[in-house]
């Protein structure tokens, strides 16, 4: 998994920096955006990055609004984007997928959980936009 690059958007830096020292652990490369629009510039000039962690609850553009963003951007498109969040309510899941995220994980994050779905889509070579 060594070189394979991830974004992480959220607010927080708290949440930053745990999900950092989580992925760096197993080798990952991560790269930190505190807004929507600073992840979308991220991403917009960084063309190796192998999936998207967002954040939904964030101010001014939200996760939501940034995904439909991303999925309106053809060569953002096909880059995979999970949905996380602290707002595990039903229904939400649904939401994030209806607005494009590939796949869903709640706060506080279950670092197996969060490995299983990274790795998911970093092994496959995830194509299927």
């Amino acid at each position: 998994m060594e070189n394979k690059k991830i974004i992480i958007v959220d607010d927080d830096d708290r949440n930053i920096f745990a999900l950092n020292a989580v992925l760096k652990s197993r080798g990952f490369t991560c790269i930190p955006a505190t807004s929507a629009k600073e992840g979308l510039d991220i991403l917009q000039r960084t063309k190796d990055i192998g999936i998207a962690l967002i954040d939904m609850m964030m101010p001014g553009m939200d996760g939501y609004q940034m995904i439909s963003a991303i999925r309106k951007q053809p060569e953002l498109q096909k880059i995979p984007v999970v949905a996380v969040t602290a707002q595990a309510m039903l229904g939400d899941r649904e939401k994030c997928l209806e607005m494009g995220a590939d796949n869903y994980i709640a706060k506080p994050i279950n670092t197996d959980i969060l490995f299983k779905i990274v790795d998911q889509y970093l092994n496959n070579d995830f194509n299927s936009r």
